[in-house]
C-alpha cells in the first residue's frame, strides 16, 4: 500500500504498523483494497499492540518486565509519542481517504509546512484559424497566457478528552480512535470541498455564464449540457454527479416509459446510464453540525468532466500535529489533546462543469 513520504520519514523501518493501519481502515468502511483472509476484530487487537510497542519506542519506554502500563503512561514523554504516532496514522491513510471521497471534482495536493500552493491554469481555447490570400503575410495575432491560483491552508482542530484512570487502564482503543480521527478529518474536508465546488457552481449566474446553469429538468437541456461540457473540455467525456434522490430526476421527457423490477431504477434508485451520459451518485454525508441534516444538496445535477482538469484544488500542508495538556492540570483528572491539520481549498481550472438546478 502507498504511504505518504512524511509518513514514511516519521516511521522510519517501521513503517508496516501504517500499511496494517490503512488496510484496517478500508476494511473498516468496505473501501479500497483490503485483506479479507482476516476479521477486523484480529486486525483491531493486533494494531493496538503494535501501536503500543511504537509508542515504547518512541518515547524511550520499552516495555520490561516489572514496569506496570499505568506507570509507562504517566510519563510526559508516553503521552506526547501516543498522539504523534495517532497522528502518523492519520497522515497515512487521510489523501487517499479523501480521493475516495471528493476525487471526481477535487486534485489533492499534498506539501510541508511552509510550502507554497499554487495552481497553473493553462488555456482551454484553440487558436482562430481564418481565411487568407495568396499575398496576405500573416492573419490576425493571437496569444494566450496561463493563469495561477494561490491556495493559503489554515489550521482545522478537533479537541478530544480521554480520562486518566481510563488511560492508566489500558481501556482505550487506541486503533479505533485513530479511525475515528481520520473519519473525522475525512468528513470535514469532504463537505468543505463540495461546499467550495457547489458555490462555484451556484455563482455561474453572477459570473455570466448562465449557459452552463439551467432551472429545471428536462431530456433535451440534460443532453445538450452533456454534449457542452464534454466539448468545450476537449473531448472528455462529461458525466452527470448528483445524490440519488436528485439523480432519480434523470428519466426521459415522454410518461409512457416502463421500467420492470429488474432495471436499474426500481433496484438503486437511478438509471446508470441514459442518453449517452453516465450516472455517478455523490453519497450523502452527515451534517454533524445539524443533528439529522445531510451535508450535500439534493437539489443540484452536475454535469462535470472527471479525466479533464478538476475543479477544485485541496492543499494539504504538513503534517498532523497534536497539542496536549499534562496528565494532573485538569481537577477532574482529564487529559484534553488538540490534533490539528492544515489544509485549504480553490476553485482554480481551465474545465468547465455545468448544473441543473431542480427546484
Amino acid at each position: 500500500m502507498k504511504i505518504p513520504s512524511n509518513v514514511i520519514a516519521f516511521a522510519g523501518d517501521k513503517v508496516k504498523i501504517y500499511e496494517q493501519f490503512k488496510d484496517y481502515f478500508n476494511h473498516y468502511h468496505k473501501k479500497g483494497s483490503f485483506d479479507e483472509t482476516v476479521s477486523l476484530s484480529e486486525k483491531e487487537n493486533k494494531i493496538n499492540i503494535a501501536v503500543k510497542e511504537e509508542i515504547a519506542r518512541l518515547s524511550n519506554l520499552p516495555t520490561v518486565d516489572g514496569i506496570a502500563p499505568e506507570v509507562l503512561a504517566t510519563s510526559p514523554m508516553y503521552s506526547w509519542a501516543t498522539f504523534a504516532v495517532i497522528g502518523a496514522m492519520v497522515d497515512a491513510i487521510l489523501p487517499d481517504a479523501i480521493i475516495d471521497s471528493v476525487g471526481l471534482y477535487t486534485n489533492v495536493l499534498t506539501g510541508g509546512y511552509g510550502d507554497s500552493f499554487s495552481i497553473d491554469i493553462k488555456p482551454r481555447d484553440l487558436f482562430v484559424v481564418s481565411k487568407a490570400g495568396k499575398g496576405k503575410r500573416t492573419s490576425e495575432v493571437h496569444k494566450q497566457f496561463e493563469g495561477q491560483v494561490t491556495i493559503v491552508p489554515e489550521f482545522h482542530d478537533i479537541t478530544v478528552q480521554v480520562a486518566l484512570y481510563k488511560v492508566l487502564a489500558g481501556k482505550e482503543n487506541l486503533a479505533e480512535f485513530a479511525m475515528k480521527a481520520a473519519k473525522s478529518l475525512e468528513a470535514q474536508m469532504t463537505v468543505d470541498a463540495y461546499n467550495c465546488f457547489n458555490t462555484a457552481m451556484e455563482a455561474l449566474d453572477n459570473a455570466g455564464d448562465d449557459l452552463l446553469r439551467v432551472a429545471g429538468y428536462s431530456q433535451s437541456t440534460f443532453v445538450e449540457l452533456a454534449q457542452k461540457v464534454t466539448a468545450w473540455n476537449g473531448g472528455n467525456k462529461s458525466i452527470a454527479v448528483a445524490t440519488q434522490l436528485a439523480l432519480q430526476n434523470v428519466l426521459p421527457n415522454d410518461a409512457n416509459y416502463r421500467y420492470d423490477l429488474d432495471s436499474d431504477y426500481a433496484k438503486i434508485g437511478y438509471v446508470k446510464s441514459f442518453a449517452g451520459t453516465d450516472l455517478m451518485v455523490l453519497p450523502q454525508i452527515s451534517d454533524y453540525k445539524n443533528p439529522f441534516k445531510l451535508a450535500l444538496d439534493d437539489n443540484n445535477i452536475y454535469i462535470i468532466s472527471p479525466s479533464a482538469p478538476k475543479l477544485i484544488n485541496l492543499a494539504l500542508e504538513g503534517s498532523t500535529i497534536s497539542i496536549t495538556n499534562g496528565l494532573y492540570d485538569n481537577a477532574n483528572l482529564t487529559q484534553n489533546t488538540t490534533m490539528k491539520k492544515s489544509y485549504g481549498l480553490a476553485v482554480g481550472t481551465s474545465s468547465i462543469a455545468a448544473i441543473i438546478t431542480l427546484s
